[in-house]
């Protein structure tokens, strides 16, 4: 679970928009880039070539 504070001030790295996160996955998601970035020991890995892309 990633702290709610910290989620409102984290913006994906390569467009500056805001994150959405999933719980299931444990990835923050990025819906204008479609991108997802992992969630690793409870620290989001907001480097863009480990994020994956998303499917829509």
């Amino acid at each position: 679970m990633i702290d709610k504070a910290l989620l409102e001030i984290l913006v994906c790295p390569q467009c500056k928009g805001g994150l959405e996160y999933d719980a299931k996955a444990d990835e923050l998601i990025c819906r204008v880039d479609r991108l997802a970035y992992p969630i690793r020991d409870e620290i989001p890995v907001m480097l863009v070539d480990e994020a994956r892309n998303v499917e829509e």
